[in-house]
């Protein structure tokens, strides 16, 4: 667990760097393409940069995620626009590429922010550690069940299941609620995706529970901690990490999560369906487990009774059946 530990946290979060981060320059004609290309140019590998021809068209883009921020040329008051909410990180990280620019033309750089998180999360970090909390949550619930439920029938450690990720998904509506403020509306959606996230964790869990005994703990922290917490997008996007853990963030239900409470509560709901689809994903995996855990143990069950041997007599009992059998005879 702490090579574990220590490899996916140091090698997701402490060196971010652009990797092909999306934005844009606002602008028309000639000037603008040549700008862009000298952007591109210097920054290599680091951006990818396109044009668009308003403003509107670029906070568009920002709204929907597809890019993390917008230079808005200008000889006397360039602009950046940026979506705060989406990641603080890489609202800062466009701002470092875009404030030396204007620099150059020696005027200052205003930056506009179209999606500001709210005062009580100001950094928007927040919900990543409502994912932690409820992930924690979910997967100690798995230890919990695996040693005190493991004679207990599967269908009775799935229905508790269902009641443990009820009782953390109310826990992590309540701390985004009433005490963080983190969700100021359609709190009652936060709660059901904290739930579904937390079902598809505790499924996952108690079925392979059957098949890993005491190193289901350890595939949990692989699973939900080490790859999930990394790859979840709360404090770097995709576009300021390698590959490894860019590619994780389109289908790792952590992302998912973190992403569509993002859209909900910030985003008008834009691309919500798609992280919901993905945690809904997740819960099936863990009932095709569970499933399958299931068949198996009943299959474990009637091979242990054909293979129970057959208790031979004592020899007491033997004679008494025999004087029994005498007895009747005559």
């Amino acid at each position: 667990m702490c090579l574990g530990m220590g490899l996916a946290y140091m090698g997701a979060f402490v060196t971010p760097e652009p990797n092909h981060l999306p934005v844009a320059v606002v602008g028309t004609g000639p000037e603008t393409k040549v700008f862009a290309r000298t952007v591109k140019d210097t920054a290599g590998d680091q951006l990818d940069v396109r044009t668009v021809a308003s403003r509107t068209a670029a906070v568009d883009l920002l709204k929907s995620r597809d890019i993390t921020g917008a230079y808005v040329l200008s000889a006397k008051t360039p602009e950046l626009v940026v979506a705060t909410a989406a990641s603080d990180m890489g609202a800062t990280a466009v701002e470092k590429v875009f404030t030396p620019v204007a620099g150059r033309q020696g005027v200052p750089l205003k930056v506009t922010d179209v999606a500001p998180p709210v005062s009580d999360d100001p950094t928007g970090q927040g919900l990543f550690f409502l994912l932690i909390a409820l992930s924690i949550g979910s997967y100690a619930s798995v230890a919990a069940l695996g040693a005190a439920g493991a004679g207990l029938p599967l269908r009775i450690r799935a229905l508790l299941a269902v009641g443990v990720s009820a009782v953390v998904s109310v826990i992590g509506a309540a701390l985004a609620g009433p005490v963080f403020h983190l969700a100021h509306h359609d709190l009652a959606s936060v709660w059901a995706m904290s739930w579904l996230y937390s079902a598809g964790i505790l499924f996952i869990g108690v079925g392979l529970h059957t098949f890993l005994k005491r190193w289901t703990t350890l595939a949990m922290m692989v699973l939900f901690v080490m790859l999930n917490f990394t790859s979840s997008g709360g404090l770097f996007r995709p576009e300021l990490q390698n590959g490894f853990f860019g590619t994780l963030h389109a289908f790792w239900n952590g992302a998912g999560f973190v992403e569509g409470i993002r859209s909900l509560l910030y985003f008008d709901r834009d691309g919500l369906s798609g992280n919901v689809g993905t945690l809904v994903a997740w819960l099936v995996i863990g009932l095709l487990v569970t499933a399958v855990a299931g068949a198996v143990e009943r299959a474990r069950a009637r091979r242990a009774v054909r293979e129970e041997p057959v208790p031979e007599p004592e020899p007491e009992m033997a004679e008494a059946e025999e004087e029994l059998e005498e007895s009747v005879a005559v």
